[in-house]
């Protein structure tokens, strides 16, 4: 979680390979260094652009997807078989007949194309998911269904690393872990539950109900406006920088070496 510009993305890339050009320092999976077939066979990625052929029905994306990708040691009936079976994880029986649609072309609905998306990833079964503000566009209840679905898709094993787009506070207690990010420093890290809890211990807390989505990310942003802040921090608006003692910011301090089975939010705000 973090302002524009705070480096969430730029994270999420270099989590999942995509930079690597001009970085230092390594990171590794289950300590095995990162490769191209592990990239391929264990690593998915949903961009933030629903990239699907409008004209194509959500069971003929799936299934092309499958003839595609999926290892040539699988007859077409098994890989078709993959298909409906993730047809069915993802709760598309109902529009699996539909085209899919677009900006110029009615289809399914937004969350049903967002899962469409996330079907095309997770036909490998990949171990880790990665998604890029896989709620951008939807309404809350639909944005809650999708981060309702990471979730079961985190507690049967899979790791899932997201940025969320303007999360309500429903979305936001589905989080198992939060990074929350400011100006490319990291600001706490840890359980999403106590992200409050700790801020609260060194003194900042908001003056007025609000979502602790909201509360968190204008922190990190330096708005004060509503919120308890001390008297240290409050001489600068810009409430939290990497110059800041370990004992007002709780910074990761080492290389991410494991990654476990959990849900974690890196969050977009606008």
């Amino acid at each position: 979680m973090g302002p524009s510009g705070s480096g969430k993305t730029t994270l999420l890339n270099l989590l999942s390979g995509k930079i690597k050009s001009e970085t230092t320092g390594s990171i590794t999976y289950n300590d095995q260094p990162y490769t191209k077939s592990l990239k391929r066979r264990w690593i998915g990625f949903v961009t933030q652009d629903d990239v699907v052929f409008p004209h194509l029905t959500v069971k003929e994306t799936l299934t092309y997807s499958a003839l595609l990708q999926l290892p040539s040691v699988l007859s077409r009936q098994q890989k078709r078989d993959r298909a409906l079976n993730v047809i069915t994880e993802l709760g598309l029986d109902r529009c699996q007949n539909t085209m899919v649609g677009g900006k110029f072309m009615r289809g399914v609905s937004g969350g049903e194309r967002k899962r469409v998306c996330i079907g095309n990833e997770i036909l490998l079964n990949p171990s880790l998911l990665f998604l890029d503000e896989p709620t951008s566009g939807l309404d809350s209840t639909t944005a809650l269904r999708i981060v309702q679905l990471l979730q079961n898709m985190a507690e049967e094993g899979k790791t899932v690393v997201t940025t969320i787009h303007q999360p309500s506070s429903r979305v936001f207690s589905k989080f198992d872990k939060l990074i929350l990010l400011g100006k490319g420093s990291s600001l706490y890290f840890g359980k999403a539950s106590e992200a409050m809890l700790y801020f609260s211990s060194i003194g900042c807390y908001p003056l007025i109900a609000m979502n602790p989505a909201e509360f968190l990310v204008d922190l990190s942003n330096g708005d004060v406006n509503d919120k308890s802040v001390p008297a240290q921090l409050d001489d600068d608006k810009l409430a939290f920088k990497s110059r800041h003692s370990p004992a007002e910011v709780q910074e990761v301090k080492h290389p991410i070496t494991h990654l476990d089975s959990s849900l974690t939010c890196v969050t977009t705000h606008k």
